[in-house]
C-alpha cells in the first residue's frame, strides 16, 4: 500500500534470497492502494467523520489491518498460519504494532528476541545486510519517517531501557543516569503503559453465578 521504491526493491531481494535458499518459499505481490484510497474515500464522506490530529494514525493503521486481512485470506485458501514479525521490544516493552494489524498474528517466532538478537540470528542465516542495517520503519505512512522517528529513541536505547528496568540497577540511585538515558526510560515507561491494552488479555466482564441462574 503505497509503499516507497526503496522498501519494494529490498522486499523483492529479499524474497528472492529467501526463494533461492529455501525450496518451500513461495512469492506473490497484492496491491492493496485501491482497496485502501476505496475505504479512505468512503469514511472521509460518511457523516460520522470528524478530520482530526488522529486522523493520520488512524489511516496507517488501517493500512495495517488490510495486510492482516490479505495475509488471513491466503493463509485460509493454502490451509497456512499467519507468522508475526515482531520481536520482543516491540510486542512486549513498547507495544510499537498495530492491533490487529501486524499483531494479528498464529505465532511469533522471534517476539523472545531482542532487536540486537534479531540481527544477529540473521546475520547467522546470511540475510542480506542492506535489510539488517536498513533502518526499521513500519512503511505506513507514505513517507521517509522511521520508527525511531516515530518513538524517540532507537531500539538499541529502548532495549537498554527495558534491560535496565529488569536489573538491580533500576532500584539503586537513579542519579546516576545520564539525562539521555532518562528521557529514554521516560519514552520507555509511556509507551508502554500506554500500549499495555494491547499486551494483557482483552478485559472481559465476568457475570457472578448467581446472577446467571442455576
Amino acid at each position: 500500500i503505497r509503499q516507497s521504491a526503496n522498501e519494494i526493491r529490498r522486499s523483492h531481494a529479499h524474497i528472492n534470497w529467501l526463494k533461492s535458499t529455501f525450496p518451500n518459499v513461495r512469492a506473490g505481490e497484492v496491491n492493496l492502494t485501491e482497496v485502501f484510497e476505496t475505504f479512505q474515500a468512503t469514511v472521509k464522506n460518511n457523516e460520522l467523520n470528524e478530520t482530526n490530529s488522529a486522523t493520520d494514525i488512524a489511516f496507517a493503521n488501517m493500512r495495517s489491518r488490510l495486510r492482516m486481512v490479505n495475509l488471513y485470506y491466503f493463509a485460509s485458501i493454502n490451509n497456512y498460519l499467519v507468522g508475526g514479525t515482531g520481536n520482543k521490544v516491540e510486542d512486549f516493552g513498547v507495544g510499537f504494532f498495530t492491533k490487529y494489524g501486524d499483531g494479528g498474528v498464529d505465532i511469533s517466532p522471534i517476539a523472545d528476541l531482542l532487536k540486537s538478537e534479531v540481527r544477529a540470528v540473521a546475520a547467522a542465516l546470511g540475510v542480506s545486510n542492506e535489510i539488517i542495517a536498513a533502518p526499521p520503519t513500519d512503511g505506513l505512512f507514505g513517507d521517509t519517517r522511521t520508527d525511531e522517528d516515530q518513538i524517540g529513541a532507537s531500539y538499541d536505547e529502548l532495549e537498554w531501557a527495558m534491560n535496565y528496568i529488569d536489573s538491580d540497577r533500576a532500584k539503586q540511585d537513579a542519579t546516576a543516569l545520564t539525562e539521555r538515558e532518562k528521557k529514554v526510560l521516560e519514552i520507555y515507561n509511556q509507551r508502554h503503559t500506554a500500549n499495555l491494552h494491547k499486551m494483557v488479555e482483552i478485559p472481559r466482564c465476568i457475570i457472578p453465578k448467581e446472577l446467571k441462574g442455576q
